[in-house]
C-alpha cells in the first residue's frame, strides 16, 4: 500500500475537533519523504504496517520524525504472513485461530508489539482470525488462552490490542474481547469488511461496539454474491456502507479517534484519497458540528 495521509480536521465544535480522518500505507523506503509529504500536505496522523525487520534503529527513526513533522503514527498494523483472504482457506491460515499456526506467529506478534513500545505507538492491530461463534468449542477456548498471553504481554509493555473487524460478527468479536479479559484490548472497525465478509451492517456494528470501538477503517465495498469469496471493494461512497449514516453512529457512541481511509485498489488512488478525505471532512462536521 501506498501512505496517503491523515488529516486533522478543522471542524467547529470541541468534540468533532477530536475526530480526525487517516489512511493506512507504509513508510517505504525513504521514512523521512514520506513523514516531510504528509506535513508538507497538512496531515498531522497516519497508520502504519509493520516490517519484520524493524527493530531499535527504526524505532528511534520513527520517533524523530514523528517529532520533526509533527505526525502522529495512531497505530501500527501487523497481519501474518500467508493468509488466504477467502472463506474457504482464510479460517485456517489467518492469524491466530489455527492452531498450526500459534506458535510460529506468537512470537512475530509480541516482536510487534515490542516495536510499538520502543516507537512509542500506542496500539498493534491485526486480524487475529476467524473466531469461531460457538463459545464453548475447543477451538474458541484455545484461541482465548492464546490471545490472553499476548495481550498481557502487550498491556506489561504499555501497548494496546485492536481486533480489525472482518471474520466474524460483531457479537463474536465482542464476547472474545470480554473472554480475554485482559482489558487492553479494543476494535479497530474495517467497516467494508463487515459487508465484504457478510457479518453484518457495520452502522449496527459500531452502535454494538460502543466504546471498545477505538479506531475505524474508512473503507466500503459490496457484500459477496460468491459463498466461496468476499465481496469487492469500492471507492467510497459506492458500495453498500452508509456512510452518513455511520457518522451519526459514531456520534451516539461518543466516538473520539481516526478514521482511516484504507484503499487497496489498484493504480493509483491519490485523487481518490483527497476527495474521500473531503467527503468525511463534510460528514463529519455535518454531524459532529451540530
Amino acid at each position: 500500500m501506498i501512505l496517503c495521509a491523515v488529516a486533522v480536521l478543522s471542524l467547529s465544535s470541541a468534540m468533532a475537533q477530536e475526530v480526525h480522518v487517516g489512511l493506512l500505507g507504509g513508510v517505504g523506503n525513504d521514512p523521512e519523504a514520506t513523514f516531510k509529504k504528509l506535513h508538507d500536505s497538512g496531515f498531522k496522523y497516519c497508520q502504519i504496517g509493520y516490517g519484520l525487520n524493524w527493530g531499535e534503529d527504526m524505532a528511534k527513526t520513527l520517533k524523530q520524525l514523528s517529532k520533526k513533522y509533527d505526525v502522529k503514527i495512531s497505530t501500527m498494523m501487523y497481519c501474518t504472513p500467508g493468509g488466504r483472504w477467502n472463506f474457504l482457506e482464510g479460517p485456517t491460515t489467518i492469524g491466530l485461530v489455527p492452531p498450526v499456526n500459534r506458535i510460529k506467529y506468537m512470537d512475530t506478534y509480541k516482536k510487534a508489539v515490542d516495536f510499538c513500545a520502543m516507537a512509542d505507538i500506542p496500539a498493534m492491530h491485526s486480524h487475529f482470525g476467524f473466531i469461531p461463534e460457538e463459545p464453548n468449542c475447543e477451538l474458541y477456548a484455545s484461541f482465548i488462552e492464546c490471545m490472553r498471553e499476548l495481550c498481557q504481554y502487550a498491556k506489561d509493555k504499555g501497548v494496546m490490542v485492536f481486533c480489525e473487524t472482518g471474520q466474524e460478527t460483531a457479537t463474536t468479536l465482542i464476547r472474545a474481547i470480554h473472554d480475554i479479559g485482559t482489558g487492553n484490548i479494543f476494535v479497530n472497525c474495517d467497516v467494508a469488511n463487515m459487508v465484504l465478509y457478510g457479518k453484518g451492517n457495520p452502522v449496527d456494528a459500531v452502535r454494538q461496539f460502543g466504546p471498545l470501538l477505538k479506531e475505524l477503517h474508512a473503507k466500503d465495498g459490496k457484500y459477496s454474491t460468491n459463498p466461496y469469496y468476499l465481496g469487492r471493494e469500492t471507492k467510497i461512497p459506492q458500495g453498500d456502507v452508509n456512510f452518513p449514516e455511520l457518522v451519526k453512529a459514531l456520534k451516539e457512541i461518543g466516538f473520539k479517534g481516526v478514521m482511516t481511509i484504507e484503499c487497496e485498489l489498484r493504480g493509483d488512488n491519490s485523487e481518490y484519497v483527497l476527495n474521500t478525505k473531503k467527503y468525511l471532512e463534510g460528514l463529519i462536521e455535518q454531524t459532529y458540528g451540530k
